[in-house]
Formats: structure tokens, C-alpha cells, sequence
């Protein structure tokens, strides 16, 4: 073993004030000394270098070392955030929220956080439960907060936990907040933990905070609202399933028939790969008790609830009794038109991964819309947003009270939505070829490759940027490098290439270790008036659009 590594390890043990942390290093520099490539691999990995502190927070394997989570490297990130609170003007002092999931050590690291932000000063109070992160979301507001901590991995893997930091506008930090927070981080890294101040004299927040959150998502729906519709529901082993439970039974709608095996938080996510509603089979368990029930739809969370996924039946899907779940843009589409439908006025923005679907909609009810980078700490900072969507399953259906998306009104617009057409004799899936043929029809799908190694998401980034393909589908095409920002957008790191009726954006996934190409195919309302044709049509355009793709990755 290198002696650095080996003086790193031993300086790391002697501050660690987790007993399992230095437990679990104990053990690798003990398998390392034998000779164990494994553990001396992973123990390497773990002393690389501190886990990055960005826009998405800290996200990362717990464990011992400075690229891991573990007590150490919260400890420093509160630390950091206090100090540079501290220095904001209005900050030193006020209230800042802090809330966890049901993860490994998330309540752990949430108290960690709550006494070092009280041991600087400020008036820290902590969500001393599981909680979803739109409730925390919602809290900064209305708690009159200057920031906010929600410890979480959202879909991750069970062996990962992150620390997800807002400011008081109720919005995920944005560059520069990112850097400058990361700055104070590792000046806090560079003194001793010990001389980090804490302090036990913090708040617990009481049940008001989750009765106002319930009472606000309550009044998404009028008095006369129909609320009939038949529905199964799984929160994917999260944290979401009791305050789906109050917010049901506070609007009337008719209960969903929960998902026995997944309804209870649980970190090692048991039944499923990845507790990520988009992966396959993740809802699988929610579809066969749909298909058994005789329900009209199947509604899912991601394990924090700021994500909702959601199925319907359909004669040609490959799921349970023919199922199929719509894809994050179909449900951004039903979402945002419902919104225009109520007359619901101001901005509606999408990612630039999303479809371009939004765009023609807003455009046509006399809304603007506008595109923003991938991710809500954008779409929730948009003026005057009406409603803002992702394709990765994120919604931002009441920005006046969460400006983040928030898988559970997202749940409670969808149950309204499928109760209202359940009323006059139709479904989402009505709604949506209705959609389809009055917009024409646009279909999305993706490319997304999972590595090892990250030095091939960068190899495959250059070879794009070197030869990006001339012409897709036959059409010449437009080559926008993000990476050089623009009037309308941040640099970001991703590849921007659109024909007059193709649109496809390539880029490093934010949060997993995947290449992603977001692929869309549009056609003229003309083309889509036999709907059936016209998927077909796009299925086979999204086919070769997605061999092309590869290619000029150099991934065939």
C-alpha cells in the first residue's frame, strides 16, 4: 500500500466519530494488507479526493474516506454551508430547514447538519421523521427560511445517500452558489473536525409543517370535482406512501389499493434492481396488482416522492395483462395540458431533454414557454412559471407554493385529471391521442448506456463533438455544443443536434454513471390523423434515429 494512502487512511480514522466508518476501514486496510486487489481498489477509490460538492449537492457510496458519504464529509459540508450562509446578506441567524430520507445514516448525517448549523448561529430546525423532499421543498417558504438540507439519494441504489442543499427562494443551488459554497468545504476540510462548532440547541419541527403542505396540495382540486377513479400505488420502498395517504384523504379521492410489498420505507429496497421508477421492472409488482384489481391507472414514486411515474392499461404493452408506463414527456403533455385547460396563465418551461411537445402547446393556448438546462434547480427558478416539467419523471405542478418538482401533487393533478375524464367516459390515454393528433404526433425514447468507467462517457462526448453525423434520418442537421452556453442557456455539458423534425440532445447523466441521448421524432398533425400509423412510423424513425446515435458516439 502506498505510504500516502496508508498516512491519509490512519489520519482519517483518528477524526472519524463514526465507529462503523472506522470499522469498514479497518477491515479494507486489513484485506488490503494481504493482498486483496478488491479492497485495495475500493480503498483507493475512497481516498481519491473529496466527493464533489455541485449543483446536485453531494451524492455518493457511503463509507470511510473523502469520496464517500459518511459523517466526516457531512460534517465539512455543513460546516461550509454555515459559513457561507454567514456571509450572505440577511442570512446569519435565520431559519434553515433540514430534513432526511429513509436511507442509511440520512437521520444520522440531518442531525449532524442541524447541530452544526446551530452551533453557527443560525436557527436550524429539523424534520426529525422520513420525509419526502417536496414537503421540505415546501417548508423553505413557508417557514420563511434562508436555506435548506434534504438528505437524500433519491432513486439511487441503496448503497449511495447525498445531501441535496436549497436556498430560500425555495429553489436547488445554481452556479455560482455551488462553487462558492464547494470553496468553504474545503477550507472546513482543511482544519480539524474537532473544531467544528455544534450545538444540540436546535428545533424540531412539529406537525403543522406537514399539515399545511397536506392542506395546500388539497386545494389543487375544486369542491365539485369528481373524484372516482380506481388506482394502485407504490412509493418504491420511500418515504412517500403516508403523505400520499393524508393528501388522498384530504382532497375525498377514492383511496388506492397500496402496494403491500413496497409500502413501508426500507433502505435495501428489496424487491427491486433500482429503486427508480423509469428502470424496468421497478413497478412491476404495482402492475400486477393493477391488472388483478381491474384499475384504471398504477401511480408510483421514486423513494424521496419528488417523482411520479404512472401506468395505464393498453392492449399492446408488454406489462401484466397488457400494461404500459407512459413516458415522463406523455405525462408532461397530459400535465401541462390540463394546466392550459384550467387556464392555468404564465410561463411553461421544460428541460432541453424534454420534448418539444410543451413548446407547441403553450403556443397554441397564447402561453409562453421557454427551455431551460436539464434539472428543477432551472425549471423552479423560471419567472412566472405556470408549470415545468422534466422527462425524467419530474413535475412542478404548484411553483407558487414548491418550486422544485414534487411527486405528490404531481399524483393528486393526474388522479384529477383520470377522475374528471373517468366521468364522461374516458381515459388518460384518450386524452393524450387527443393530444397527439391536434399537435401531431411527437415521440420520444432514449439511448442511455451505463459504464465503469467514466473515461468512456468523455471519450464518447470528444467523438461527437469531433464528427457530429451531418445528417439524421436523412435530414441535414443543426449542431448545437452546449458546452458554449448561450443567450438562452448556461454552459452545460451536452450536444444539442435538431433537424426540422428530429431533436436530440447527448449528455453525461447528473446523477449515475450513464451516457444519455434524449431522441425525439415529431410529425404534422396531418400525418398523425391515423394515430396507430403514425407510431408505428415513429417507432421505426426512433429505431434507426437511435443506430445513428451509437454510431456517432463510436458505441458500435
Amino acid at each position: 500500500m502506498p505510504e500516502e494512502l496508508a498516512e491519509a487512511a490512519a489520519r482519517w480514522r483518528a477524526e472519524d466519530p463514526d465507529p462503523a466508518t472506522v470499522a469498514a476501514l479497518d477491515l479494507l486496510l486489513a484485506r488490503a494488507g494481504e493482498g486483496e486487489e478488491a479492497a485495495a481498489a475500493e480503498l483507493a477509490a475512497a481516498f481519491a479526493g473529496p466527493l464533489q460538492f455541485g449543483t446536485a449537492g453531494l451524492r455518493g457510496p457511503l463509507g470511510p474516506g473523502p469520496a464517500r458519504m459518511n459523517r466526516v464529509v457531512v460534517t465539512q459540508a455543513a460546516a461550509g454551508l454555515a459559513a457561507w450562509l454567514g456571509e450572505q446578506p440577511g442570512a446569519p441567524g435565520g431559519t434553515v430547514l433540514v430534513g432526511h430520507d429513509a436511507r442509511y445514516n440520512s437521520d444520522v448525517f440531518a442531525r449532524d447538519t442541524v447541530e452544526v448549523l446551530a452551533g453557527a448561529g443560525f436557527d436550524a430546525v429539523l424534520v426529525d421523521v422520513p420525509t419526502p423532499t417536496p414537503v421540505i421543498a415546501f417548508g423553505l417558504r413557508h417557514l420563511g427560511c434562508v436555506a435548506g438540507v434534504v438528505v437524500t439519494a433519491s432513486h439511487n441504489p441503496p448503497q449511495d445517500n447525498g445531501y441535496k442543499v436549497y436556498l430560500g427562494d425555495g429553489s436547488q443551488i445554481v452556479p455560482p452558489t455551488d462553487a462558492e459554497i464547494a470553496a468553504h468545504i474545503r477550507t472546513a476540510a482543511a482544519a480539524p473536525l474537532a473544531d467544528v462548532v455544534r450545538s444540540a440547541g436546535y428545533r424540531t419541527a412539529d406537525d403543522s409543517l406537514l399539515a399545511a403542505y397536506v392542506a395546500r396540495a388539497a386545494t389543487l382540486v375544486p369542491a365539485g370535482a369528481p373524484r372516482e377513479v380506481s388506482w394502485v400505488y407504490t412509493p418504491l420502498h420511500g418515504v412517500g406512501a403516508a403523505v400520499v395517504d393524508a393528501v388522498v384523504g384530504a382532497i375525498g379521492f377514492t383511496p388506492g389499493r397500496p402496494v403491500a410489498q413496497q409500502v413501508e420505507p426500507d433502505p435495501d429496497f428489496p424487491t427491486v434492481a433500482f429503486p427508480n421508477p423509469e428502470e424496468p421492472g421497478a413497478i412491476d409488482l404495482a402492475l400486477a396488482a393493477a391488472h388483478q384489481e381491474g384499475a384504471e391507472l398504477v401511480v408510483a414514486n421514486d423513494p424521496d416522492a419528488d417523482r411520479c411515474a404512472v401506468a395505464v392499461p393498453d392492449a399492446g404493452g408488454e406489462a401484466p395483462g397488457g400494461w404500459r408506463m407512459l413516458r415522463g414527456d406523455e405525462l408532461g403533455a397530459l400535465l401541462a395540458d390540463d394546466a392550459l385547460r384550467r387556464g392555468a396563465s404564465g410561463v411553461y418551461a421544460r428541460s432541453v431533454v424534454s420534448s418539444t411537445l410543451l413548446d407547441r402547446l403553450a403556443e397554441a393556448a397564447g402561453q409562453p414557454s421557454t427551455t431551460t438546462l436539464t434539472g428543477f434547480k432551472w425549471i423552479g427558478r423560471v419567472p412566472g412559471l405556470a408549470f415545468g416539467y422534466e422527462e425524467a419523471l419530474g413535475y412542478c405542478c404548484d411553483p407558487a407554493a414548491v418550486a422544485d418538482k414534487d411527486g405528490i401533487t404531481a399524483l393528486v393533478r393526474v388522479l384529477a385529471l383520470a377522475a374528471s375524464l373517468r366521468a364522461e367516459g374516458r381515459t388518460l390515454t384518450d386524452r393524450l391521442d387527443e393530444i397527439m393528433r391536434t399537435s401531431g404526433l411527437h415521440a420520444t425514447d432514449q439511448l442511455s448506456v451505463r459504464v465503469t468507467d467514466m473515461g468512456q462517457i468523455a471519450t464518447a462526448m470528444q467523438t461527437l463533438r469531433a464528427t457530429p453525423p451531418t445528417t439524421l434520418l436523412g435530414e441535414p442537421t443543426r449542431v448545437l455544443d452546449l458546452a458554449a452556453g448561450s443567450d438562452a442557456l448556461p454552459p452545460t455539458d451536452g450536444v444539442l443536434i435538431t433537424t426540422d423534425r428530429v431533436q436530440v440532445v447527448t449528455r453525461p447523466s447528473g446523477t449515475e454513471p450513464k451516457l444519455k441521448c434524449y431522441l425525439e421524432v415529431r410529425q404534422s398533425p396531418e400525418e398523425s390523423t391515423d394515430l396507430a400509423a403514425a407510431r408505428v412510423r415513429a417507432a421505426s424513425l426512433l429505431a434507426e434515429l437511435r443506430e445513428e446515435m451509437a454510431t456517432a458516439l463510436g458505441l458500435v
